[in-house]
């Protein structure tokens, strides 16, 4: 039986990559993303994928006050809800945001005030339902502050503790919360970044995650080698690890 599913952040290369797996088996899906003209041309991509039905919505996620209507059209439009995929987020520049509270308040209002949100509705409605999966990107740079991007960092690290709880509450509703935490990713937001030619392959991380989705997994790092890498950087004592230049 196929799938409905709304995807916030529907231009996300990931997410994108994502909803091709979901398209290709002929689930229905509902994409949100603000920028119209890119959006257009995902949803027209997934629906010659192969997607049973394929709807779009331009909404600009930071802005809080559309959640609840745009979240009840969205299910209306699918006719319920079997899975919410929340990708929407930012990078921002930790270099401003170190000289600019508002810069970083900006990140973090993207990153983890606005997916609080969508995900405190999303929960309720799914708890009502009795089933439903809520899968949030996080990121490996969650798991331990760095000078280079510890805004950005610890917008990941709030959320993937709020979805932490917020599994722990809903679980046993038969509700479930999926934290996913790339590494880095070869995408148009990562672009500029140094050693971005030895990042993970974006469609191979897309498909990863629709699997990780699929069995519910608690929280899953992509690639697998993360989970690894980010054991051994959170053992490091922290007298030593400040004095890295990373």
């Amino acid at each position: 039986m196929a799938k409905k599913i709304l995807v916030l952040g529907a231009t996300s290369s990931i997410a994108e990559h994502t909803a091709r797996v979901w398209a290709k088996r002929g689930d229905s899906l509902y994409l949100v993303a603000r920028n119209a003209e890119k959006l257009a041309t995902v949803g027209a991509d997934l629906k010659t994928r192969g997607a049973s039905f394929v709807e779009t919505k331009v909404a600009d996620l930071d802005d809080l006050d559309l959640h609840p209507q745009l979240l009840a059209e969205a299910v209306t439009a699918l006719g319920g809800l079997d899975i919410a995929y929340l990708a929407h987020g930012v990078l921002g520049d930790q270099a401003e945001a170190e000289r600019d509270a508002i810069a970083a308040e900006a990140i973090l209002h993207t990153n983890f005030v606005s997916p609080v949100s969508l995900l405190t509705w999303l929960a309720n409605f799914c708890v009502k339902q009795k089933h439903g999966t809520l899968a949030v990107l996080s990121s490996v740079a969650g798991d331990r502050g760095r000078k280079s991007n510890y805004v950005y960092g610890s917008s990941k690290a709030g959320i993937s503790a709020f979805l932490g709880g917020l599994r722990n509450r809903v679980d046993r509703e038969g509700v479930s919360v999926v934290t996913i935490k790339p590494g880095p990713v070869k995408t148009p937001m990562t672009a500029g970044m140094e050693g971005n030619e030895k990042f993970a392959d974006v469609s191979t991380v897309g498909k990863n995650i629709a699997r990780a989705i699929d069995s519910r997994r608690d929280e899953v790092y992509v690639p697998g080698k993360w989970r690894i890498i980010m054991a051994i950087v959170r053992a490091v004592p922290e007298s030593i690890f400040k004095k890295t230049n990373t």
